[in-house]
């Protein structure tokens, strides 16, 4: 036999010790049935104390049985995804359990007439009654609102990416910082003062300021984003070839970048969907149907789900109602994040060869 074939069948030594792709879930798993053991046995009631205990647990052993097999190098590494397992755990399960939750309370009332009647003359502690009244509020001071603090964050942000220069950008984007920052009260307390000056009596438009001024800072951010995205080629070709600045913005710089800025729009108003706090203020809430939003006081989905709330006390048809509405408020913002990941899908710039 030549001194190839024996080289070639000899095994080779530069290939270190690996454990199965199996091994985490066993670990896992192990980690799982030991915590519970554990919790068991100390009298710890929590399935929260027995997740955290059975994280550590998992942490660990992930760490000892690959310094065993692979080395301490490796193992450290192992911990560190296993670290972002855990993490990513900890934040999911919260918000499963929050949706899990509101649909299996809020399903009892939810049906065709619950979305198409309003309060009227229903009692909170009395069955029946509906959102629709919540629904027409929310929907025309949420438009409204957008009408208003989108443009103006757009147009905010195309001035300090494209023209803003010196102090005044500088002050811009220190009270863009600040109004992120603001609490929703503070909005609602604003527009209520100069409701106050006027004599004015609560209506829906006065909320859809407030909650103008709350989504004014989120659009602008995020539109500033994503024009710094837009390569400056693109800007640099265009000014070429003679087009003027404001043309090659409208032409160029917003079209490359108009996926994002919707997005950033729509999370703005899925953000504004459910505040409570100015709509309190300002719109005062009714339980009937009232489709002019510049007179008199309106409803809105949020308020609905504070004031059933408030109201439940003794009342389980006040309780399904306010789920139901929590359930019909999330559906209405899941549905806006997923026109959001539509439309920046299909106006993202296409690439090809």
């Amino acid at each position: 036999m030549s001194t190839a074939a024996v080289t070639d069948k000899r095994p080779s030594t530069l290939r270190a010790a690996s454990l199965p792709r199996w091994t985490p879930w066993a670990i896992a798993a192990g980690s799982l049935a030991l915590g519970i053991g554990i919790s068991l046995a100390a009298g710890l009631d929590s399935r929260i104390q027995w997740g955290l205990i059975a994280a550590v647990l998992f942490v660990l052993g992930t760490y000892g049985v690959a310094a065993r097999v692979e080395g301490r190098r490796q193992a450290k590494d192992r911990v560190a995804t296993s670290l972002v397992w855990v993490a990513f755990l900890l934040a999911v399960v919260p918000l499963v359990s929050l949706i899990w939750v509101t649909v299996a309370r809020g399903i009892k009332v939810l049906d065709v007439y619950f979305l198409t009647h309003s309060m009227g003359v229903v009692a909170d502690t009395e069955p029946g009654g509906g959102i629709y009244h919540a629904i027409i509020g929310s929907l025309e001071q949420v438009g409204l609102a957008t009408l208003i603090g989108a443009p103006i964050g757009v147009l905010t942000a195309i001035y300090l990416v494209e023209y803003g220069r010196g102090r005044l950008a500088k002050a811009v984007t220190f009270f863009v910082d600040v109004m992120t920052g603001i609490p929703s009260i503070v909005a609602g307390l604003f527009i209520l003062s100069l409701m106050l000056i006027f004599e004015m009596q609560p209506f829906g438009f006065a909320g859809s300021l407030a909650l103008a001024i709350l989504m004014m800072p989120v659009v602008v951010r995020s539109t500033e984003e994503m024009l710094k995205l837009v390569p400056n080629e693109l800007r640099e070709a265009s000014l070429a070839l003679g087009v003027p600045k404001w043309r090659t913005i409208l032409k160029v710089v917003l079209p490359t970048s108009i996926g994002g800025i919707t997005t950033g729009i729509m999370l703005a108003v899925a953000r504004i969907a459910g505040e409570t706090a100015p709509v309190l203020l300002l719109v005062f809430g009714n339980p009937f149907i009232n489709n002019n939003p510049f007179e008199g006081a309106q409803a809105s989905l949020p308020l609905y789900i504070y004031q059933q709330f408030a109201n439940s006390a003794g009342s389980g048809a006040a309780y399904d109602r306010a789920w139901a509405a929590s359930l019909t408020l999330i559906a209405f913002v899941m549905i806006l994040n997923l026109v959001a990941r539509g439309i920046a899908r299909w106006k993202a710039p296409k690439t090809g060869r």
